[in-house]
């Protein structure tokens, strides 16, 4: 019998920034599963680079090294994909800054989005795939 192919997820910066520096949380659990190849997570340039200038906030106090080695168990399991200079529309973010994700989404063809941002799951059925809540992802790998 072949095996299925696991889902390929797009994670919102702070899902992983979650799974990342708070291992024991739910979003933790995330960590372990991509880590497992239970999913895949989905990059880009841009999702990236926001992963990269986030990590360096002042607030979470992380050294050079620290950054490196939090994206070390983050990137080597993510599948890039490359987006094209014209972006597919997607449907309106009150947050600018959302429509990478969901432009990603689109482009990869994505099984889900992962967040736990308001303003992307106001968007529901708008959604250009399925939203999951990084609880409802997590139960969702345990079936």
């Amino acid at each position: 019998m072949k095996r299925q192919a696991p889902p390929r997820w797009v994670l919102d910066t702070n899902v992983v920034l979650s799974a990342l520096i708070r291992p024991g949380g739910i979003s933790g659990r995330l960590r372990l599963a991509w880590q497992a190849a239970l999913f895949v997570p989905l990059v880009s340039r841009v999702t990236t680079l926001e992963l990269v200038r986030v990590l360096a906030y002042p607030k979470f106090r992380l050294g050079e090294d620290e950054q490196h080695d939090l994206l070390a168990d983050y990137l080597p399991w993510a599948e890039p994909v490359t987006l094209p200079a014209i972006m597919p529309p997607v449907p309106p973010c009150r947050d600018r800054d959302d429509a990478p994700f969901l432009q990603l989404a689109v482009m990869a063809q994505a099984d889900a989005l992962v967040t736990g941002d308001r303003d992307l799951l106001v968007l529901g059925d708008d959604a250009p795939c399925p939203l999951l809540t990084p609880a409802e992802a997590v139960a969702h790998l345990s079936r």
